[in-house]
């Protein structure tokens, strides 16, 4: 492994993983033992909230406009301080850790026209942590016709031994994105649902004095205007088979205008779920459980549309035992352990790249050499084009 750093006889390493989700609500920062396969062990885990001025930088910056290179700067800054408090609530010196997974903000996504960009300096942040980092993780999946999205799949499929399945693991952040497990381990399925949080905290912004509807509160006070959803569900995406990938403005809030500030919140939640409802059509078995993570298993509102909706258990992640504050940031832990390995880090059934595929590029804290993470065989293709095991 390059630099040796956090590795013992039986591969196992430390890594930290950061994530800057969709939401734009703040860093969630995780620290973990793994081999980069079955072995996960959470040591450690922290999140840094942006304050309203940053996350209003960083939204100028979506669809790269605006300064883009200021807002990556002061980025990847908050990214070292995210990891520093990290590793200090972990009691872990930076030279026990292997590498950190640094997934950026994504601020463009467009794999029809293979472009997907997610800003964050990696040689910046690795000089400050004094860890190798492994950055730009979407990049070779949709250069080679893959969506570039969700690649957190891999990472759930890792946790559940053990548990009924079929399962989904349904990741409520900016937008929604679903990981179908199967009775096998490399029976994976992945796309993104449709809206998650976005469009709900944006209109609650813009309509109150809040930055989001703390557990659905909102929407439980108002009326789901049903022309509006119609409108709302009036798009060619969710009848799109997967694989298929959003950008966090694809959906526009515009079907809610002249609405109350609660009526427009429940009509969002309630549209949310219906495109999650949508989607089980794609799932090749309907799933006996759905475990919710990201900001919206706290929306008791959404929960509660979903169990409705799904006819099955539906319940926050925290439920087997996960951390969902944490897990998105432990997948890209994950995820730069095997980008270190050669491991692919998508797979057809993920993101409907070709073939299983690696990724991520490998940034020093030595030299900060802008190089591939690994260069490593890709796992063969199953006859079925589903995944294969992790």
């Amino acid at each position: 492994m390059p630099g040796g750093a956090g590795r013992n006889m039986s591969g196992l390493r430390l890594a930290a993983g950061l994530m800057s989700g969709t939401s734009m609500d703040g860093i969630d920062a995780a620290l973990i033992e793994t081999d980069g396969r079955r072995h996960v062990r959470p040591l450690a885990a922290a999140t840094v909230p942006y304050d309203r001025a940053f996350r209003a930088r960083l939204r100028s910056v979506l669809g790269e406009r605006g300064p883009v290179a200021e807002v990556e700067r002061e980025l990847t800054d908050r990214h070292a301080e995210a990891v520093r408090h990290l590793l200090a609530d972990g009691g872990v010196a930076a030279a026990e850790v292997a590498v950190a997974g640094f997934h950026g903000h994504t601020i463009l996504h467009d794999p029809a026209h293979r472009r997907t960009r997610q800003i964050g300096d990696g040689a910046r942040l690795a000089a400050a942590i004094g860890i190798d980092v492994v950055a730009d993780f979407r990049s070779a999946d949709v250069a080679a016709g893959g969506q570039g999205a969700p690649l957190a799949p891999g990472y759930h499929a890792a946790l559940v031994a053990g548990l009924e399945r079929p399962l989904a693991v349904l990741n409520l952040g900016g937008v929604g994105n679903v990981t179908w497990i199967g009775a096998r381990d490399d029976d994976l399925l992945a796309f993104d649902t449709g809206p998650g949080n976005a469009l709900s905290d944006d209109w609650v912004a813009a309509h109150t004095d809040m930055a989001f509807d703390a557990g659905g509160a909102l929407a439980a006070r108002g009326h789901v205007h049903k022309e509006a959803l119609m409108s709302l569900l009036d798009n060619p995406y969710f009848a799109r088979r997967p694989p298929k990938s959003l950008d966090r403005d694809d959906f526009s809030s515009a079907p809610c205008a002249g609405l109350s500030a609660a009526d427009g919140a429940a009509t969002l939640a309630a549209f949310t779920v219906a495109a999650v409802a949508a989607g089980v059509a794609h799932l090749p078995v309907p799933p006996r459980r759905w475990l919710i993570t990201g900001g919206g298993r706290h929306n008791e509102t959404l929960l509660a549309g979903l169990a409705h909706a799904l006819g099955v258990p539906v319940a926050p992640v925290e439920a087997v035992g996960w951390d969902g504050d944490a897990l998105e940031a432990q997948a890209f832990a994950w995820l730069a352990v095997r980008a270190l390995d050669g491991q692919p880090l998508s797979w057809p059934g993920t993101t409907g790249v070709p073939a299983p595929r690696t990724g991520g590029r490998l940034f020093r804290a030595d030299c900060q050499a802008n190089t591939p993470a690994a260069t490593g065989p890709e796992l063969s293709r199953g006859a079925t084009g589903k995944a294969v095991t992790t």
